[in-house]
């Protein structure tokens, strides 16, 4: 199945989705309905269950309108559950307001908690929808639907094609493995096992895919259009195997490329990231009201940590050089907890691992020299090492959290492969993006301390998100400090 008509499935998978939300809707409104007033028909002092019906169809067509602006079937950036229950208490938290705000406006003043209990039970089936559906494509009833793609590539584009194809079980595609060159060194982050590796000769190679029923073929090389690779595609094309090829160079993708087909020739138009939104009267706002309400709350917190730390040397704070918007340096403020020490006290450790010693960047927010959501800030060294695409980072305000941190990306992961997630955010920035990733934030520093209520006095470790991004790069310039 080509890859065009992978889309259009998607298409439909996000239709049926949205039809089972609007019929869970009606089925919440009844369910609310009874909790309410029990099984009557006239519940409602001024009239009958008709009453919630106008309110009702406002909720129902609200729901088809937010469905579509914030594309919540799930699925649309990857199965991640904290995204998906962020996002989704977001929307039905906009859904109800508005039912509220229509309902005052109409004068229709309906049972109040009629609608809470709607609200909550909407969130609750909209949740479930998404989890069944997930169950139902990962089941093992579907496993003959998937399509066995085969990765052509070793590299950076090989791993991050096979590790979208997993967190998107829609595609209904499964990675069977890698093929590369054997002159090519063995990249062991792409998940493959090196001791299943087969070695074969070129003329052998169709004979090994039929052999392994593989269905599609997704060539991620740096140089596509070898004569080696081009006779592979042909010889494909003839066995019946679908060639899917990623373009090069693959960063170009980050500049909202568009294709076009002049004549039958594909042309690959690139249109630049509009990094406004970091200037944006929304952004800015959210940082300093949000920014003060946290920073006064915190407050507590960070006091009893730096009182921890006073006898550390320099006292409980420091101040770290860090590249910001435009690449202009400034200092962030952390509490002195030295992450490269492996002899620490558990409090310390936990200091770090509830990412408590990062509190105080929310005064460099305040200040303006950050934001709370956005790409981690690095150092003035890392920096000079960037590539041109990668300092597209450096439009932005940096941020105390971020896509990449969400992710899990950390002081394992290379700098380019954060780069490319927060690159990714800045294609789509949005009000409700930002809220929704300071959500996830929340959701994973309490995962971790559920993990350290666990472990009780253990040294936390910390684990990749991702099989297919496992190890660490021997690069001096690819990592990130642990707290970043």
């Amino acid at each position: 199945m080509p890859l065009e008509k992978i889309l259009m499935k998607k298409q439909r998978l996000r239709y049926w989705i949205l039809c089972a939300d609007l019929v869970w809707a009606l089925v919440a409104m009844v369910l609310a309905y009874v909790l309410r007033f029990g099984f009557v028909w006239y519940g409602p002092a001024n009239g009958s269950f008709l009453s919630f019906v106008p309110l009702l169809l406002v909720a129902l067509g609200l729901w088809a309108l937010i469905f579509a602006w914030m594309h919540l079937d799930g699925f649309h950036g990857g199965w991640y559950p904290p995204a998906v229950f962020s996002q989704l208490l977001l929307a039905v938290g906009l859904l109800m307001a508005g039912v509220f705000a229509g309902g005052y406006l109409a004068r229709l003043y309906e049972s109040r908690l009629t609608f809470t209990y709607f609200g909550i039970m909407l969130f609750v089936g909209f949740l479930g929808i998404r989890y069944l559906v997930h169950g139902v494509l990962g089941s093992k009833y579907l496993t003959g639907a998937l399509r066995r793609v085969l990765i052509v590539g070793n590299g950076p584009v090989a791993r991050e094609m096979a590790v979208k194809i997993e967190r998107h079980p829609e595609v209904l595609c499964q990675v069977v493995g890698f093929l590369y060159s054997a002159d090519s060194s063995f990249d062991s982050r792409t998940g493959a096992n090196l001791d299943q590796a087969k070695t074969v000769r070129t003329m052998e190679v169709i004979d090994l895919l039929r052999e392994r029923r593989i269905d599609e073929v997704i060539i991620a090389l740096s140089k596509p259009g070898s004569a080696e690779v081009m006779n592979l595609a042909a010889r494909c094309r003839q066995a019946g195997i679908t060639v899917n090829v990623v373009p090069h160079p693959y960063e170009l993708y980050l500049s909202r490329p568009q294709l076009l087909d002049i004549g039958g020739l594909p042309v690959l138009q690139l249109r630049e990231v509009d990094a406004n939104f970091a200037n944006a009267a929304w952004k800015r706002g959210l940082d300093s009201v949000l920014g003060s309400l946290l920073l006064i709350f915190s407050l507590p917190i960070v006091a009893v940590g730096a009182i921890s730390l006073l006898h550390k040397r320099g006292g409980p704070f420091r101040r770290e050089l860090r590249c910001g918007q435009a690449g202009v340096p400034f200092r962030m403020w952390r509490l002195n907890s030295d992450r490269d020490c492996k002899e620490l006290g558990h409090w310390e450790l936990t200091l770090q691992q509830l990412s408590i010693t990062e509190l105080p960047q929310l005064w460099n927010v305040l200040r303006g020299e950050m934001s709370l959501v956005g790409p981690r800030p690095e150092t003035p060294e890392r920096v000079k090492h960037y590539s041109d695409w990668q300092r597209q980072r450096l439009k932005v305000r940096p941020g105390v959290t971020g896509l990449a941190q969400v992710h899990g990306l950390r002081e394992q992961h290379s700098s380019e492969e954060k780069a490319r997630v927060d690159l990714q955010y800045m294609l789509h920035p949005s009000l409700f993006l930002d809220i929704s990733l300071l959500m996830q934030t929340l959701w994973t520093v309490l995962v971790r301390m559920f993990r350290l209520s666990r472990s009780n006095s253990e040294t936390p470790s910390r684990k990749p998100t991702d099989r297919f991004l496992e190890g660490s790069l021997t690069s001096a310039h690819s990592t990130q400090p642990s707290a970043d």
